[in-house]
């Protein structure tokens, strides 16, 4: 089923590891996106992302950011300081640090003294399927995004505003199935009457 662009944020706990080359360049890696792990949004909620999800999105302009915040771009994949690539677990991505970037030298430090260690990324869904499950509880999967930015983030957790959307969504169906409920109990009684 295909949804609204509507812009999503999702960040993992990820092994993000700094490597440092004998010329003195610094680089970040890890993992920003890792496939077909169900991530609970709430109690009874659920989300996964497909590994297709990422196989059209790659030639888009991407950043690699701080904590999503768009003044402080760390790369680019158009400009070789951002390379991503997709393999069997998900999206890897490696980072090139700009030495002369004194926000970018301080994340990398962050990184590597461990204060730092989330991966994020920025992206609309285009197509995603939904499983009411029979328990109650409800899982999407995610078919395909369409990526804008990759994120190394102080807090690797996922944002209100995401969940919001996705609580809401849920509500809407469950009002949706009350009021078939009512419409049928409507509909017996009127037989009986």
């Amino acid at each position: 089923m295909s949804r609204e662009k509507q812009r999503q944020v999702r960040n993992i706990t990820a092994d993000l590891k700094v490597r440092e080359e004998q010329e003195g360049d610094m680089y970040l890696e890890g993992y920003f996106i890792v496939f077909n792990r169900e991530t609970e949004l709430w109690p009874g909620a659920y989300e996964e992302i497909s590994p297709d999800a990422c196989k059209n999105t790659l030639s888009n302009d991407i950043r690699a950011l701080i904590n999503h915040d768009t003044t402080l771009v760390l790369g680019r994949n158009k400009s070789n300081t951002l390379l991503l690539e997709v393999d069997s677990k998900g999206l890897f991505g490696t980072i090139k640090i700009n030495s002369n970037d004194t926000d970018a030298v301080n994340i990398y430090q962050r990184v590597k003294r461990g204060d730092v260690s989330g991966n994020s990324f920025g992206f609309n869904i285009l197509n995603e399927e939904t499983d009411y499950r029979e328990d109650g509880t409800i899982k999407w999967t995610i078919k395909e995004i369409d990526l804008h930015e990759v994120s190394i983030t102080t807090f690797p957790a996922y944002e209100d505003t995401t969940i919001e959307a996705r609580k809401k969504e849920v509500e809407q169906h469950s009002k949706r199935k009350i009021e078939v409920r009512k419409n049928k109990l409507k509909e017996r009684l009127n037989k009986i009457c």
